[in-house]
């Protein structure tokens, strides 16, 4: 799937970055994966076509813009999405906020 340009690879991906592991009207995010600098829905995508592990992102990275949002389709940073309290800071979108359970997987804490 490409959003405003940009590639998000993922089983089942809509236009919106929802994928077939997460697909609620809030799952409209993707993350670019520090390993392979391409964005995914989520892990599950990511271990289901990706031939690598995950590495996550370093506490120094993160300026990097390495989350989409699948409303607007801007690119946030790392931090501004860890600060947005799941709502976008562009659109006003919301984010899944469940995803928080997920951190460890894509940041260092």
């Amino acid at each position: 799937m490409h959003i405003n340009g940009i590639t998000v690879r993922g089983v089942d991906v809509d236009d919106q970055t929802r994928c077939h592991h997460y697909h609620t009207e809030k799952d409209i995010i993707a993350i670019k994966f520090r390993c392979c600098n391409t964005y995914y829905p989520c892990y599950q995508c990511h271990e289901a076509l990706a031939d690598h592990p995950i590495e996550v992102w370093k506490k120094e990275e993160f300026e990097e813009k390495a989350i989409l949002c699948g409303n607007c389709a801007t690119e946030l940073s790392i931090h501004e999405y860890l600060a947005c309290r799941s709502v976008c800071p562009h659109c006003g979108a919301h984010f899944n906020p469940g995803c928080a359970d997920h951190y460890a997987l894509y940041f260092e804490r």
